[in-house]
């Protein structure tokens, strides 16, 4: 039995890893990160996590302007699941919109998940909104007071950001309950800006996508650079596939192995049992998976418990690199 962690001061239990949608999105723009996936491999996709034990998933209105949710959802119909037994993150895009969008825009949302309740709404990002980060808060506490979602979150909020929302809300007679930031063995920004202290501080839990560094801690790129050429572009620049990162890296990898060896595991599913287990019940994970195995793989990682010498001789490696 995998043991669940409760998202800040909610009463919404998820499992340590839950499952992020964006390679759901379709045409467009994530078209630019991920291949377009068919209908058949989204519902292989969702019942591998499913049957691994993941109890949520992550999605968005940026991934394919509903596209990510409807797949997300029909996946879900097509596996037997009904609403109540997952739970859903969605996140309501600012980019050139006010904070009256959110509350015009909520039933598309809505309508786009089929059925399934908002569990977890989030603001996307701190920027791009034509109105300040406290209207679209005070809209997000509008929708949870007409119940048409269940909490709050922010994702990419900096400690100070994170904690005004917070405010806000509690003014509001409610909490934020999550800021969904990157978090990896090669990006552990939340140890020096404030996020980590503050969401301990506050009881705030930090959702952390990208935790396989768009895959770059699966491996797989240093066991053969030739696969860096088939990387598209923009996922390639933003995760960094190059030479000289996996010069740079390779002692870390190599430690990932050793203990994927170790375990019988591989080094994907360490990187993620460090990423649950060093920063405690703070921090779950969202990792993406385009092929069943993939998220198969992800629900597996739940399981494996490293010692606190392994947790600390992984963060000794990384820290150089961060």
């Amino acid at each position: 039995m995998i043991a669940t962690r409760v998202l800040g001061s909610s009463d919404i239990e998820v499992t340590p890893i839950g499952l992020g949608c964006m390679q759901f999105a379709g045409p467009g723009l994530v078209a630019q990160f991920y291949p377009e996936l068919d209908g058949t491999t989204t519902d292989g996709v969702v019942k591998a996590a499913l049957d691994s034990g993941i109890t949520w998933f992550d999605t968005a209105e940026m991934y394919g302007g509903g596209h990510s949710e409807r797949a997300l959802t029909t996946s879900l119909r097509a596996a037997g699941t009904t609403p109540g037994d997952i739970s859903i993150a969605t996140k309501w895009t600012p980019m050139g919109r006010t904070a009256t969008n959110i509350g015009r825009t909520i039933d598309t949302r809505i309508t786009a998940l089929q059925g399934f309740p908002i569990d977890l709404y989030q603001i996307h990002q701190p920027f791009g909104s034509l109105s300040s980060v406290a209207r679209q808060v005070r809209a997000m506490a509008r929708l949870r007071s007409e119940g048409k979602i269940a909490y709050v979150g922010v994702s990419n909020f900096s400690a100070r950001q994170m904690e005004r929302a917070d405010r806000i809300l509690r003014e509001h007679g409610t909490r934020l309950i999550s800021n969904q930031v990157q978090i990896n063995l090669l990006h552990r920004k939340i140890e020096d800006d404030g996020v980590l202290e503050t969401a301990r501080r506050l009881g705030i839990t930090l959702i952390a996508y990208s935790p396989l560094k768009s895959g770059l801690l699966t491996g797989k790129f240093h066991d053969s650079p030739d696969l860096i050429g088939a990387v598209r572009p923009i996922r390639k620049t933003l995760g960094g596939f190059n030479t000289r990162t996996l010069t740079r890296t390779a002692p870390l990898i190599d430690e990932l192995w050793k203990l994927a060896r170790a375990y019988g595991a591989t080094p994907a599913q360490v990187a993620l049992a460090w990423l649950i287990g060093y920063y405690g019940d703070t921090v779950v994970a969202i990792p993406g998976a385009s092929k069943p195995h993939q998220a198969a793989e992800l629900g597996a990682a739940m399981n494996l418990r490293l010692t606190d010498t392994e947790l600390s001789r992984l963060a000794e490696l990384s820290a150089p690199l961060n």
